[in-house]
């Protein structure tokens, strides 16, 4: 089972800290106080046009994002284009529409106190938009995923977050479960404003 240990809401003092050290790290970072808020900010965001794609998220789909951006005609939602493709004859197209869309939105598993982000991905399909190949990332995440330092956080995937994603891996595509294949690990943005973190006061997704 996991730790619930993990799911513990962080405090306002080290929200606070943890918001001056990602933005000291290059990431812009907005607080909202529930998930409504969270919502609109994300949608605030996304301009009318914008070409997006919303990556695999609990937290998203929670928010009703996920079903929003990619059924609002005023947005251009690389999911809305996937529905179009065959996986099989389509599969080059279909990675490189997801590997660098003009924004793409989700969430991470873990934020550190001193302003690092971590993201662990069986696939790895998340992770290249998340990098480099987006020009814009949003992503939503609830504030008890916030942890001390990196250790806490590859802890916090392992005890708390891989467990929660195999069982809802098994019951979505009937697999045994998932895996921590590959981590994504920010540092820092070199880019200014690149990525948005709406950090939200209340537990939301893994």
């Amino acid at each position: 089972m996991e730790n619930s240990n993990w799911n513990t809401l962080a405090n306002a003092d080290t929200i606070a800290a943890t918001k001056s050290s990602l933005e000291g790290n290059g990431f812009n970072v907005v607080i909202a106080e529930n998930a409504a808020e969270a919502k609109a900010k994300a949608l605030e965001l996304l301009p009318e046009g914008a070409e997006v794609m919303t990556m695999t998220s609990i937290t998203l789909d929670t928010l009703g994002l996920s079903e929003e951006v990619n059924t609002a005609e005023k947005y251009n939602s690389i999911r809305k284009i996937f529905s179009s493709l065959d996986k099989e004859h389509d599969a080059d197209r279909m990675q490189k529409l997801g590997a660098a869309p003009q924004w793409v939105m989700g969430s991470v598993h873990a934020l550190t106190e001193d302003g690092h982000a971590v993201i662990a991905s069986l696939t790895g399909s998340q992770l290249p938009a998340y990098a480099y190949g987006s020009q814009h990332v949003v992503w939503v995440v609830g504030a008890q995923k916030i942890v001390k330092n990196l250790d806490e956080a590859m802890k916090r995937i392992y005890e708390h977050v891989l467990p929660l994603e195999s069982e809802r891996a098994h019951k979505a595509y009937g697999v045994p479960g998932s895996s921590v294949n590959k981590v994504l690990i920010m540092n820092k943005e070199a880019t200014p404003s690149r990525i948005t973190i709406i950090l939200v006061k209340e537990a939301l997704g893994f």
